[in-house]
């Protein structure tokens, strides 16, 4: 008796635990109203609907037992049932209370699972907007169908279990026989059966009748888009009326069930139950595939035009890509003066040279500073304001590495190593002399060119684990020559452990009994946990679809983590849905530890991006900001959950600077533009101008290119501006079909609008895959970068970024090499091509000045006539050979210099490496201009 009562109060304090310790993380965010108003409607839904099923079943029961026949009327079939009455019949009603109180349990753990539906259907505003085929606003379709649906599925769980649970009853005392001959059922059990096959029947009708509403968000199979929603011809003119037909025979049928109180007979409802089905066989199947065979096949594209272009329409708008401006582009040069566009290149774009997607290991070589601090795999692209202008920044936090602590063990990975310090940020543009990131804020504490702000970084993308501060237990806060500082968080974030009920919930959360009674924890100690960005605003906004990638930015004097988030729906009419998981992966999604795919596997057909979230780094305070104020599903959301979203009108300007277009969204609208960037349905048939994302041509994974932000201007802007660009091939071929950006920076007039520059179909421009290849198949710059992966150094193409000049196309990858016993990459190349024209330099300048025809001795060629015999090799002037020679001793003295652990010889070592690659470059280029007078064609002198 000792231990069952220990064991329930043991049960009972674990779900106390769980309640208790959410509830005090929610009031020490602030955002207690978010878990009580979904505890209270989970609560209220699983009572509701717990007890009406209960009582449908309870009820059914109890009246097939009052309906029995009387015992004298009991055929042999039921005397053999006697011992089972005989055994039950002690237990009847507790028997009933169990069974009744074990579905209701079911049901009402089901309906509470509901609790959004329910939410949205009683906070739905309208859209303002009507569908094209019944005229009713789209709020009927996105908040009132799904919630009439699951009540009709209730309805339907209700009835059914309601007859098994009366057909076994009826069975057991006799109302119903099987094998014994006369009457299979009494009267009474005729009746209450046929009235519940009625209900059933009766609910059947009203499926039916939404059947028709639910043809204007069906996703079928359509060969001119994958998961086409909406009616065609064969639902406008088959199914919608033969749905009308079967609502009307199941009333019929329903009201033949109910008759049989009086009639007393089932031939009637039986007769009028297979006309039903029958109808629906002939009705709701064969006649729609008729009208499909004959008269939709032999000329479909103009039966089907009219609902495509229904269809164009609601997807555009539901994308938010209706505004879309399409632009014929030529996508061929046309300026002659290559000066002139030598000079227009840097008024075009800030073109980034530095990957943040793989300068990481750089930033983690050069700034990491202490083992316990770490970066992610890909960093983020900010803008940053220097001497009065804005730059693109290659930006990332010195986040906690437990990984890399001196000992692991609970003191330290929970009380001692606690926070990240530091924000790390370099020029996007540009690289110094040995090919590493130029740093604007750098080193530890971090300093440069932002102004002061709290260094201390407690929630962050890396910080998956809970600490323990504010106590008796002094915090490492970073470390410099004179030796370890110490810190005591101040914070108001976390929750409180004095208490010692607080203390033993958590202790049992998180399976650590020490908790409970650990000296190093006292008054002021708080427990910091659900540390991430994405968690945290998940947390407080569970309506929220939240974007792959949380971005830091410096506001105000503090790190703000900013997180997109978007409000979706899959019940907009007519428009196509997508799978958000599938969409938003890219060749980054599937290497980069903390940037997740969003959303997973949900399908949506609307989705917007209505908040901006931002999560202080030091105190963890969570913010959301009404973004998009027309949004009818966030005003649904901010009446259902009033005061947890601030108005737009509260983002102060700095912040506003740091605001950008989300990746995620972009790529799902991008990946829309490939068929819906055309607005005729004729053509949209056609197929004929179906687009595909290119897949990365940088790697060899077969995902798709993912977006890049850039500063650049299209060609009818007047300056530069903060965009997400990505590119567009024909479906099923490499050649570049058109060019996308978005604006992408916030706060301005042109903010979101999206330019697609078309290119002509009768022209072959190279797309992604194509330049990459012809880079590859260059001799001179294969030779070159056999030279650069000599040894154990690899190289590793930075990203293929695209810039419209002058109507063509301008395309520059830096290239980078990591090796030579080096861990990070190094910028020691940059590709570059317009019109025809290669370059592969070890500057961004110095590719763009031969591409475009600089004056320079290394870019001019030699006069035809000219056959001077070139000067014998010199100490200045060597063979290819003789520095290949010198770069092999160099790098040998290096690899000996690695065994000995001799970093400063190890370093002399390396840059009389480079500099002997470099020599062996310009006596290549010098060999092929003696050779070919010149024209060893594009980046010959490479």
């Amino acid at each position: 008796m000792t231990l069952g009562v220990l064991a329930v109060l043991g049960m009972a304090f674990t779900m106390f635990a769980g309640f208790w310790t959410d509830w005090l993380w929610y009031r020490s965010v602030r955002y207690s109203s978010v878990f009580t108003t979904t505890l209270w409607t989970k609560i209220g839904l699983f009572l509701v609907f717990g007890l009406l099923m209960a009582l449908a079943v309870g009820l059914n029961i109890w009246l097939a037992h009052r309906l029995r026949p009387p015992l004298s009327a009991m055929s042999m079939e039921q005397q053999n049932l006697d011992r089972y009455r005989m055994g039950i019949a002690p237990y009847k009603k507790w028997l009933l209370l169990g069974i009744t109180a074990l579905v209701g349990l079911i049901a009402g753990a089901s309906a509470s699972g509901q609790w959004r539906t329910w939410l949205m259907w009683v906070n739905g505003v309208p859209f303002g907007e009507k569908d094209p085929q019944f005229r009713l606003d789209v709020s009927f379709y996105a908040f009132d169908l799904p919630w009439y649906r699951f009540l009709l599925g209730f309805g339907f769980a209700a009835v059914i279990l309601s007859v098994i649970a009366a057909a076994l009853t009826h069975y057991l005392y006799g109302g119903l026989r099987v094998t014994s001959p006369g009457a299979r059922a009494t009267a009474a059990a005729t009746g209450h059966l046929s009235v519940l096959i009625g209900v059933f029947v009766a609910l059947k009708a009203v499926a039916y009748w939404l059947d028709r509403y639910g043809l204007a968000v069906k996703s079928s199979d359509f060969k001119a888009t994958d998961n086409w929603t909406g009616l065609r011809y064969v639902d406008a003119n088959a199914y919608l009326p033969a749905k009308t037909i079967l609502f009307c025979i199941a009333v019929i049928c329903a009201l033949l069930f109910f008759a049989t109180l009086w009639r007393r007979t089932w031939q009637l409802p039986v007769i009028g139950f297979g006309l039903m089905v029958l109808s629906a066989i002939l009705i709701g199947g064969l006649y729609p595939a008729i009208v499909q065979k004959f008269q939709v096949q032999p000329n479909e594209q103009a039966k089907e035009a009219p609902y495509v272009q229904k269809n164009l329409k609601a997807t555009r708008e539901a994308y938010g890509i209706d505004d879309a401006k399409v632009t014929d582009y030529p996508g061929t040069g046309r300026t002659t003066d290559k000066a002139a566009l030598r000079d227009d290149v840097e008024a075009t774009a800030s073109i980034r040279i530095m990957d943040p997607n793989i300068v990481s290991p750089t930033f983690q070589q050069l700034q990491q500073i202490r083992n316990y601090y770490a970066f992610p795999t890909n960093l983020d692209v900010d803008r940053y304001s220097k001497d009065g202008k804005d730059q693109d920044t290659v930006i990332g936090l010195r986040e906690l590495n437990l990984n890399g602590i001196p000992k692991n063990n609970w003191i330290n990975d929970h009380f001692r190593y606690t926070h990240g310090y530091g924000v790390v940020a370099a020029e996007g543009t540009s690289a110094d002399s040995q090919g590493r990131p130029v740093f604007t804020e750098s080193d530890l504490p971090s300093k440069g060119d932002l102004p002061t702000y709290e260094q201390r970084i407690y929630y962050g993308e890396k910080t998956t684990t809970y600490s323990i501060v504010g106590g008796p237990q002094k915090e490492i806060d970073y470390s410099d020559d004179k030796g370890e500082k110490t810190t005591s968080y101040r914070g108001k974030s976390g929750v409180d452990l004095s208490n010692p009920v607080n203390r033993a919930a958590y202790a049992l959360a998180f399976n650590e009994p020490q908790i409970l009674y650990s000296g190093a924890i006292g008054d002021g100690s708080r427990v910091l946990y659900n540390r991430t960005p994405k968690e945290r605003v998940e947390a407080v906004a569970p309506w929220l679809t939240i974007d792959g990638d949380a971005y830091p930015a410096v506001v105000d004097g503090r790190i703000q983590w900013i997180v997109d988030a978007y409000t979706t729906t899959n019940g907009y009419p007519y428009s196509s849905r997508t799978t958000l998981g599938d969409t938003t992966a890219d060749s980054l999604t599937a290497t980069n530890d903390n940037r997740a795919v969003v959303a997973q596997q949900n399908q949506v057909n609307y989705i917007r991006n209505s908040v901006k979230a931002t999560v202080d780094a030091y105190t963890g305070e969570v913010e959301l900001y009404q973004w998009d104020t027309q949004d009818p599903v966030l005003k649904t959301w901010m009446k259902a959950f009033p005061g947890t979203v601030e108005p737009k009108a509260e983002i102060s300007d700095s912040l506003m600077a740091h605001l950008r277009y989300p990746q995620d969204l972009f790529k799902v609208q991008r990946e829309l533009l490939t068929r819906y960037h055309v607005e005729d349905a004729t053509t949209f048939l056609s197929g004929s101008e179906v687009w595909q994302v290119p897949d990365d041509p940088t790697n060899k994974t077969g995902d798709a290119v993912p977006p890049y932000y850039l500063s650049m201007k299209m060609p009818d802007q007047q300056s530069q501006v903060f965009s997400l660009t990505t590119t567009f091939t024909p479906n099923g071929r490499d050649n570049l079909s058109a060019f996308m950006a978005v604006d992408a920076e916030a706060g301005t007039e042109g903010y979101g609008t999206i330019r697609i520059l078309k290119l002509p179909t009768n022209t072959t421009v190279n797309g992604p895959k194509q330049v990459q290849s012809q880079f590859n198949s260059e001799q001179d710059i294969a030779e070159t970068i056999n030279l650069l992966t000599r040894g154990d150094s690899n190289v590793e193409y930075g990203n293929l970024l695209a810039v419209p000049l002058d109507g063509g196309l301008l395309y520059v990858e830096p290239v980078y090499v990591r090796g030579g016993g080096l861990k990070y990459p190094l910028l020691r190349k940059v590709l570059v091509t317009y019109g025809g024209a290669t370059a592969f330099e070890n500057t961004l300048d110095e590719a763009l000045d031969k591409v475009f025809g600089a004056e320079g001795p290394a870019t001019e060629p030699p006069d035809e006539g000219d056959t001077t015999t070139p000067p014998p090799p010199t100490s200045d002037n060597p063979t290819v050979q003789e520095a290949l020679d010198d770069a092999q001793e160099a790098f040998e003295a290096g690899q000996e210099a690695l065994k000995e652990s001799d970093w400063e010889a190890y370093g002399r070592a390396q840059q009389d490496l480079e500099d002997a690659l470099r020599r062996a470059e310009e006596a290549q280029s010098r060999a092929d201009r003696t050779q070919g007078g010149g024209g060893g064609g594009p980046g010959a002198s490479s």
